[in-house]
């Protein structure tokens, strides 16, 4: 049984490599899903990234609606299937794990006690002072963004609750915040204690977010400009206006944020913070 990670990359390349640098050794194999839309491809430049990693490889290059989430979390469906019953990674291309114990610990875990997901929740990284700053290729990213905490629920709403761990028959919602079984969603109290998921409180994975470069307020802009349900534009157009209202700037300061300087990796306060996304 082999474990495998999933991802669906189009919007921006700059993530990739640090991503895949990242992951390359935690897994046997990395699938990558190409989304593209009408006038817009980043297919050669993945392609050139991929080339730098033996265990990786273009699995699909699909076309559909620009910013359909819906549309991705369908494909992370879709290609886990080809594997129903191994191991799976489920990671956007700026979505960095940290486990709660090593990996492989934790499926073996999993598969002694029955488990088939293992639940997380964002943890949002900033450049110094808040800045959007600009994502140099060959510096690690943590050390880029060293800022750490959970700014993007207060300013907007959008779910910070994750599954990142899990079978491959698992079939998870749009966005990938939740799972769907039996024809129920595992949000909140019909999720949480779920006897298919790992206990979360000594199971579980921060999810740091490297969205929040010098391209995405133009990119959040973009996603808000769809005015669909299935972008949440709604939900990032709520996003740009608090961030306009800062001067494109991530108030550091906001006690709301729980923001931790000079993280290296794991965001200290995780625990706290984990209490509150299991309430969200």
């Amino acid at each position: 049984m082999k474990k495998r990670l999933v991802t669906v990359t189009g919007s921006r390349t700059n993530t990739l490599k640090h991503f895949l640098k990242y992951y390359e050794n935690l897994v046997d194999e990395i699938y990558i899903v190409v989304y593209e839309w009408k006038g817009y491809s980043t297919f050669n430049e993945v392609k050139k990234i991929t080339k730098q990693f033996p265990n990786v490889k273009i699995i699909d290059r699909v076309v559909a609606d620009k910013y359909n989430w819906e549309t991705v979390t369908k494909l992370y469906n879709r290609i886990k299937l080809l594997h129903p019953n191994d191991w799976w990674i489920v990671a956007d291309d700026d979505e960095f794990h940290i486990y709660s114990k090593p990996l492989n610990q934790i499926i073996l875990d999993c598969e002694r006690n029955g488990w088939q997901m293992v639940r997380g929740g964002f943890v949002d990284r900033i450049g110094l002072d808040g800045e959007f700053s600009e994502l140099k290729d060959n510096t690690d990213i943590f050390e880029q963004f060293p800022i750490a905490g959970f700014f993007r629920y207060p300013m907007s709403g959008a779910c910070p609750n994750k599954v990142c761990i899990m079978k491959g028959h698992i079939e998870l919602t749009s966005g990938q915040h939740y799972a769907k079984i039996n024809e129920q969603t595992t949000w909140r109290w019909q999720g949480w204690n779920h006897p298919l998921i790992a206990t979360v409180d000594e199971y579980n994975v921060q999810v740091h977010h490297f969205k929040w470069d010098s391209t995405c307020v133009d990119r959040i802009k973009a996603v808000a400009d769809i005015k669909t349900d299935y972008s949440y534009s709604t939900e990032y157009q709520q996003m740009y206006d608090a961030i306009k209202l800062n001067n494109f700037k991530i108030d550091i300061y906001d006690e709301r944020f729980m923001m931790e300087s000079n993280i290296k990796n794991e965001y200290t306060n995780w625990n706290k913070l984990f209490k509150i996304i299991q309430s969200i």
